[in-house]
């Protein structure tokens, strides 16, 4: 690879010969130059040939200056990829397969109790008289020991 080229080194067109032309009239009509200077300034402007030749036409001048002095736009911020916050389930004391056992054994809510599902556990108690409430009773058991379940606060049970 070669040396990078001196910005100051490229030939410059008509354009920026025009562009640094209008900015000389505005800092003129501003009352920052004079009239002769700034004659002298369009002359040197317009007989430019690279960027070198014209920064120091506006070297002693504020902004706004031609289009090539500009400083490059920033770099766009790239969004680096995050992982979604890890959250940690935070389990129950109570054991998914002592509540399954309790269920099947004693099928009359008592898993239920121990899990603090009181609402669930009393309508199994008192449906073990039609026995619906067994029957439930023993599937649900089953359920909490295959797939797991909560406790009153949501937390899942533990093995």
């Amino acid at each position: 690879m070669g040396d990078p080229i001196d910005p100051d080194a490229l030939r410059i067109g008509t354009q920026e010969r025009e562009d640094a032309v209008r900015v000389l009239g505005e800092h003129f009509a501003a009352g920052r130059l004079p009239m002769d200077e700034y004659e002298q300034r369009v002359g040197a402007a317009l007989e430019a040939q690279a960027r070198g030749d014209l920064r120091p036409l506006f070297r002693d001048l504020p902004a706004p200056y031609p289009p090539f002095m500009a400083p490059p736009p920033p770099a766009p911020l790239i969004p680096v990829p995050t992982a979604p916050p890890v959250e940690l389930a935070v389990y129950s004391e109570k054991s998914r397969i002592a509540a399954g056992l309790l269920q099947i054994l004693l099928p009359f809510g008592t898993g239920r109790f121990y899990t603090g599902h009181i609402h669930i556990a009393v309508l199994q108690l008192v449906l073990v008289f039609t026995g619906i409430g067994v029957i439930w009773s023993i599937v649900d058991g089953i359920l909490l020991i295959a797939n797991g379940g909560t406790d009153r606060y949501g937390r899942p049970l533990r093995l």
